[in-house]
């Protein structure tokens, strides 16, 4: 039976709704590597090495750069089909930078991308249609903060409909300030998502900036609050915090090479062993793990290797 319904869970549909951008990062003081990357894109990545029947929501350019990122995305194994063209404009760039502990800093040049366009474009109500079939939805405060105005409430609907239709949906709340006209811009579009999810997954650092929440509690306490049934604090190397269960650790404490992607392969870890029906504590030694993995190699999706946990065979 365990079998049967781990292949069960496994085609699950699940619709990731984001913005997946060229990446430049430096490994081992060697020149600038060109990749891809972004919040959403990682999880849906890794999601899609577990095996799982994940479909890819954005906009991409009619460029070369965008033909080799949906190449690339689609060799990863996931269904681009629901990636929409915008000939005027081409994909969102960023470089990443790391220190001598492995924490990161990012440079992005995103304001034109394509990706801003996903749900106002030609083509968008049938990817609505289709993603509204989801059984898990994700996103994160990231794509609600690059989507034109029209696009951030079409999602928001998207996420009622889901929800209404018997789906999840998931919400990561992923603050970048630079995204925002404001700081009150941020935390009311940032509520809105919390209002439509049912797994919120928030940073303590990012709501430390946002909101001013100081402790992971009261992070838990505001998120169930405004609407989210079951939240996950993530709390860097310390783990998460769970209702009910306390502050899950990761497995070992590790020395990281490059903290890109942490979070969201956690996400993917998580929301996986959910799918499956795994307890919220058991499936957080998934995202850690997977976060574990991510963090002791280069880059925000490092490649397959023997050791990757989780991994269709």
């Amino acid at each position: 039976m365990a079998d049967e319904k781990g292949e069960e869970t496994k085609f699950m549909r699940i619709v990731v709704v984001g913005e997946g951008m060229i990446e430049l990062s430096r490994a081992d003081g060697d020149g600038w590597r060109l990749g891809h990357g972004g919040d959403t894109l990682n999880t849906a990545i890794h999601l899609a090495r577990m095996g799982r029947d994940v479909r890819y929501v954005t906009a991409l350019g009619d460029d070369p750069f965008s033909a080799t990122l949906r190449h690339d995305w689609a060799a990863e194994g996931i269904d681009t089909s629901l990636i929409l063209a915008d000939p005027t404009r081409m994909p969102g760039l960023y470089a990443i930078t790391t220190d001598e502990a492995g924490e990161r800093s990012f440079a992005y040049w995103r304001g034109q991308s394509a990706a801003r366009r996903t749900l106002s474009l030609e083509g968008s109500d049938a990817v609505v249609a289709e993603a509204g079939q989801a059984d898990l939805l994700l996103f994160s405060l990231i794509t609600l903060a690059i989507l034109e105005p029209e696009g951030r409430e079409r999602l928001l609907d998207l996420a009622r409909d889901v929800r209404a239709s018997g789906g999840r949906v998931a919400f990561d709340g992923n603050y970048r300030p630079r995204l925002f006209a404001d700081q009150q811009q941020a935390r009311d579009i940032c509520r809105a998502g919390i209002a439509v999810c049912d797994i919120g997954l928030p940073t303590l650092e990012d709501e430390l900036m946002l909101e001013g929440t100081a402790s992971a509690e009261a992070v838990q306490a505001r998120w169930r609050d405004l609407g989210a049934a079951e939240v996950v604090v993530k709390l860097g190397a310390e783990g998460c915090l769970l209702e009910g269960a306390g502050v899950v650790p990761p497995p070992k404490r590790l020395s990281p090479r490059d903290t890109s992607g942490a979070g969201d392969a956690f996400n993917a870890g998580y929301l996986a062993a959910r799918l499956d029906g795994l307890s919220p504590a058991e499936a957080a030694v998934h995202g850690h793990r997977l976060a574990g993995w991510t963090v002791m190699r280069a880059g925000a999706i490092p490649p397959r290797d023997a050791a990757m946990p989780f991994q269709a065979p």
